[in-house]
C-alpha cells in the first residue's frame, strides 16, 4: 500500500524514523520539515490507520478510497483535499484510460493516493528532489508538482487527440464514396473527447483557487508556478472544446456526404430502370399475341421493335448521362 515515505529538510531528503507515525511527529517537532507518504489504492482500513495518525478528514478518506471522484478542491480545518484525474492515450486502440490522484496537505505533511494505472508520478519525486530550492517550500511543494506534470499529461494527450483526429479528418473528406463505419468511428472518437473533459474541465476551478490567493496555506512563491499551471490547463481545455466541436462538423459532414451518396445511388438506380422500363414495355405488347397488331406479319416488324428499344434507350442514357444521373 505505502509504495515510498520520507522526511524533507530544507529541500533535502533526510534519514528519519522509518515508521510514518515517528517521522510525522519528529517533522513537527522540528518545524522546518514535512512527510510525503505516498499511497497505492489503499483499503479502508489501510487508509483508517493513517488517517489517525495524521488527521485526515472522514469525509476525505471516504472519497480517497472509492476513488470515482470528480476534479476538485476541498479545505478542512487541518487539511487541504485535491482530487486529480490522471490520463492515459493508447494510440493503436485510439482510447483514453483515466485514473485518479488525490493529495492530502497538512501539517507537515504531503500525502498522495493513487487509483489506476495512469499514474505520472513514478519518476516525480526523483525529478522534485534534485530542485531543493522548490522542495524546499514544503507540501505545497507537491502539490504544484504534481499538478503540473497532471496538466502536462493532458497537454500530450490533447496533441494525440488532435493528430488522430487530423488523420480521421482528412479519411472522412477524402474523394470517392465514403468508407464504411465512420460514423461509428466519430462517435467513439467524440467519446474518448468527451472523457477527456470530464477530467480537464472540473480541474480548472481548483487551479485558480489555489493560484488566486484563495487559500492562504500556500507558499505566496508558488503562486506564479500555480498560475502558469492554469494556463496551461486553460489551453487544454480550449484545445478539447475545439476538438468537441470539430468532431461535430465532422460528423455532419459525413452524415451530409451520406445523404449525398445515397441520393446520387437513387438517382442511378431509378435512371437504369427507366432504362429497363422502355423495353419491357414494348416486348410486352408485342407479347400480348393478338392477330391484329401493326407490323406482326411483317418481316420487318421484328428488327423494328428490336430497334426501336435500342433506339429510345440510347437516347434516354444520353439523356442521363448529360444530367449526372449515370
Amino acid at each position: 500500500m505505502i509504495v515510498d515515505s520520507a522526511t524533507y529538510r530544507g529541500g533535502h531528503r533526510t534519514e528519519g524514523p522509518e515508521d510514518y507515525s515517528d517521522a510525522l511527529a519528529a517533522a513537527r517537532q522540528s518545524g522546518d520539515a514535512f512527510v510525503w507518504l505516498g499511497v497505492v489504492e489503499p483499503t479502508a482500513e489501510e487508509l483508517d490507520l493513517i488517517s489517525d495518525e495524521f488527521g485526515l478528514h472522514p469525509l476525505a478518506v471516504e472519497d480517497a478510497v472509492s476513488a470515482h471522484q470528480r476534479p476538485k478542491l476541498e479545505r478542512y480545518p487541518d487539511s487541504l483535499f485535491i482530487v486529480l484525474k490522471t490520463l492515459g492515450y493508447e494510440a493503436d486502440g485510439h482510447t483514453v484510460s483515466t485514473g485518479e490522484l488525490m493529495l492530502f496537505l497538512g501539517d507537515s505533511y504531503a500525502m498522495t493516493v493513487r487509483h489506476g494505472t495512469e499514474s505520472p508520478l513514478s519518476g516525480l519525486r526523483a525529478e522534485l528532489e534534485k530542485d531543493p530550492e522548490l522542495l524546499a517550500q514544503g507540501p505545497a511543494a507537491v502539490l504544484y508538482s504534481v499538478a503540473d506534470l497532471v496538466v502536462d499529461q493532458y497537454l500530450e494527450v490533447a496533441a494525440a487527440l488532435q493528430a488522430d483526429l487530423d488523420d480521421l479528418e482528412a479519411e472522412v473528406f477524402a474523394p470517392g464514396r465514403p468508407a464504411r463505419g465512420l460514423a461509428e468511428r466519430i462517435y467513439a472518437f467524440k467519446r474518448q473527447v468527451t472523457a477527456v473533459r470530464k477530467c480537464t474541465g472540473p480541474l480548472q476551478d481548483p487551479l485558480l483557487r489555489l493560484a488566486d490567493g484563495s487559500v492562504p496555506a500556500l507558499p505566496e512563491k508558488l503562486r506564479p508556478y500555480l498560475r502558469d499551471v492554469a494556463d496551461h490547463l486553460a489551453r487544454v481545455n480550449e484545445q478539447v472544446e475545439a476538438l468537441d466541436r470539430l468532431l461535430s462538423d465532422i460528423l455532419n459532414a459525413n452524415l451530409a456526404q451520406v445523404s449525398v451518396q445515397q441520393n446520387n445511388d437513387m438517382r442511378k438506380i431509378s435512371a437504369w430502370a427507366a432504362l429497363a422500363a422502355v423495353p419491357t414495355m414494348i416486348a410486352g405488347v408485342y407479347g400480348m399475341n393478338f392477330e391484329h397488331m401493326p407490323e406482326l406479319r411483317q418481316p420487318w416488324g421484328y428488327p423494328a421493335a428490336v430497334g426501336l428499344m435500342v433506339a429510345i434507350c440510347l437516347v434516354l442514357h444520353r439523356v442521363f448521362k448529360r444530367s449526372g444521373w449515370l
